[in-house]
């Protein structure tokens, strides 16, 4: 048996066809997100895999194998949450069953988990556009300018992650969860009443902090790096055309190393387009009454598949995009056959080896 929860609220922002889209999609969005994820995770594994190979240890790749990291997180956590409640449960509905206090726990746990790694990831972003407009600027020249900006960048993948944790302790503090009613055993999520007067000082904070410093600022830097970042590469193609017009000689690693940056930059204008309507919809919710119900709400779901899309699409653009990045992959999957291969060879002659082993003991016997 379950139980609808009614809740009154303001007409003002209220749209049908919003609510009808939303409705209609929200019974696919756990069946969807696990899609995206059970294709995600493994393929973040696999961008770990080939980002930290020897030969692939560069600054630019070492953010990149920490960015991996967070978005694979953010869908291991989605995994069971998407189940339990999309999948094996109504969405529009609350139960015993389905609200009850160690899944809630975990609901509570997840949105503070996934909101710490949506923010290391685009942090991250900005370090990656940062790191390689400065590379462009000045190429690393020598082992122990290139051993600098390794260690670079260990630290602000240590401050990033660190700091991510620092940043969200309001979301810790102001999530919270409520009996649906006294003695129920069924839970909710305490309401924050966003758009009232009533807002707890506590989540005004929270959300001011996570929309200004989780989303509009990291969002804006990238938004400039990135366009700086294309404007000195287009410069600098420009300067290469001519040298290669002039000697008739094109060079791969140069054509490579363009493909390589403008790989960098969607990675990073992906995060602008994922998490910057985010952002701009929680301050409206914040200071407009009705609107995060009928608006913020209704968007919810769209939002979190575009952000595991955004986790889960890396991997592709690395094969497309990076010749290093396949020529290791396919490196990583060859040496793996020839191992299965040569495991296979051995265990006959194993097995060989103990039956004569065997046979003579047999004899000898």
């Amino acid at each position: 048996m379950s139980y609808k929860v009614n809740i009154s609220i303001t007409e003002t922002f209220r749209n049908e066809a919003l609510e009808i889209a939303s409705a209609h999609y929200m019974y696919y969005h756990g069946y969807i997100s696990l899609v995206v994820c059970l294709f995600g995770i493994p393929s973040n594994v696999i961008n770990i895999t080939v980002l930290t190979r020897r030969h692939m240890r560069t600054p630019i790749n070492f953010i990149l194998t920490w960015m991996a990291v967070s978005d694979m997180l953010t869908m291991i956590s989605y995994v069971p949450f998407a189940a339990h409640y999309y999948c094996s449960f109504s969405p529009y509905t609350v139960s015993p069953q389905k609200n009850s206090l160690p899944w809630m726990r975990f609901l509570l746990f997840h949105i503070n988990f996934t909101a710490t790694t949506h923010t290391v990831s685009i942090w991250l972003g900005v370090a990656l556009a940062i790191f390689r407009f400065v590379h462009l600027q000045s190429p690393a020249k020598g082992s122990l300018t290139h051993m600098r900006r390794k260690i670079r960048a260990r630290i602000v993948v240590f401050v990033i992650y660190i700091g991510s944790v620092l940043l969200l302790i309001p979301n810790f503090i102001s999530n919270k969860l409520v009996p649906l009613s006294e003695n129920s055993t069924i839970y909710i999520l305490e309401d924050f009443r966003l758009g009232s007067t009533d807002v707890k000082p506590v989540v005004m904070i929270n959300l001011l902090l996570y929309s200004v410093i989780a989303k509009f600022l990291p969002c804006i830097l990238i938004t400039v790096y990135g366009g700086i970042l294309l404007r000195t590469l287009r410069n600098k193609m420009k300067v290469k055309r001519r040298m290669w017009t002039n000697n008739n000689l094109i060079t791969h690693k140069s054509y490579d190393t363009t493909k390589t940056t403008y790989m960098l930059f969607v990675v990073i204008i992906l995060f602008v387009v994922t998490e910057l309507p985010q952002g701009i919809l929680i301050l409206l919710s914040l200071f407009l009454k009705g609107f995060f119900e009928h608006v913020y709400i209704p968007l919810g779901d769209v939002m979190d598949i575009v952000a595991l899309i955004n986790n889960a699409i890396n991997f592709i653009l690395y094969c497309t995009m990076s010749s290093d990045f396949r020529k290791t992959l396919v490196e990583m999957v060859c040496q793996l056959r020839k191992r299965k291969a040569k495991s296979r060879k051995q265990i006959p002659a194993q097995n060989s080896a103990r039956v004569y082993q065997s046979l003579l003991t047999r004899v000898n016997s």
